[in-house]
């Protein structure tokens, strides 16, 4: 039975939406308030426990000895291997992306395929470690952004939002002499925005949550982006040593293990919210553009 618009059902069907959507809301932002509060909590007040709703005793040394720490220069690291890397991939994938989604280009279905299968098959974590390593990029930067340059399901996707541009578009473009990359940088990719904006989104928030190549390819600790940091600090309790506390005096016990652990994720979170409310309007157009068409 359809529901009437304006009827008791859709007042009833609206307030059960309102009301799951408040408790999902609830579910997904509760853990990181709860992180916040210990956060700004005095550390004695954090090893009684009981901390759910309010903060107790509220101090702010555990963002002072955050501060006086290393965990700046791996956010730094971070903070350019994201931007450098995600250019790097929207980049590459806009190259890789429109010829195929030209159809006067010979071999198109080939090389889409060819590019597919990729999806499905891959050379395993021991064959890309050899070729960084005979490629020299060892301890570099270049080791976190090269091997994984494009990602095929993301270009996928852009090569469907720029095959939705219409080809008269290109035509004319190129009747007055504009070249093809002429037309991808002034035509293309400015009606493309909703996509890219996604695929920013996607390309930066992976970069920025990636740990596990930089623990293969970086082994000088000035090198390290947040996410070693936080995985070392979670799993091998090297907190004291990343953040200077000599544990007799520690201000008072103002800050401890837990609360340092809850700052540095509220720390370490903070520029993807940041960065989220700007593409956010873009998501969903962006993803349903890619999605129309195959």
């Amino acid at each position: 039975m359809a529901i009437k618009e304006g009827g008791v059902s859709r007042k009833a069907f609206n307030i059960f939406n309102y009301v799951f959507l408040f408790l999902l809301m609830v579910v997904c932002l509760y853990p990181l308030y709860l992180q916040f509060i210990i956060s700004i909590s005095h550390g004695l007040e954090v090893m009684k426990g009981g901390i759910t709703l309010l903060p107790r005793n509220v101090t702010l040394a555990t963002y002072r000895a955050i501060l006086r720490g290393d965990l700046f220069m791996y956010m730094k690291n971070s903070i350019i291997y994201t931007v450098v890397g995600t250019a790097v991939n929207l980049f590459m994938s806009c190259l890789c992306a429109y010829p195929l989604s030209r159809r006067t280009f010979s071999g198109r279905r080939f090389f889409t395929a060819m590019v597919s299968v990729t999806l499905f098959f891959g050379g395993g974590m021991i064959p890309m470690y050899l070729t960084v390593k005979q490629f020299d990029l060892m301890d570099t930067m270049w080791a976190l952004i090269l091997p994984g340059a494009i990602s095929t399901y993301n270009m996928i996707i852009i090569r469907t939002a720029f095959q939705s541009i219409p080809d008269s578009l290109v035509e004319s473009a190129q009747l007055d002499g504009a070249t093809d990359l002429t037309i991808l940088w002034k035509i293309v990719i400015p009606l493309s925005k909703a996509t890219l904006a996604t695929m920013l989104l996607f390309y930066a928030v992976s970069h920025w949550n990636s740990y596990f190549d930089a623990m293969l390819y970086i082994n000088k600790k000035e090198l390290y982006p947040l996410q070693i940091m936080l995985r070392n600090m979670l799993i091998g309790g090297q907190l004291a040593e990343e953040t200077e506390m000599v544990g007799s005096s520690a201000a008072s016990f103002a800050t401890t293990d837990a609360t340092l652990r809850a700052g540095t994720i509220i720390v370490s979170t903070l520029p993807i919210l940041i960065v989220y409310p700007f593409v956010q309007r873009h998501f969903v157009k962006g993803v349903m553009v890619g999605s129309i068409k195959g």
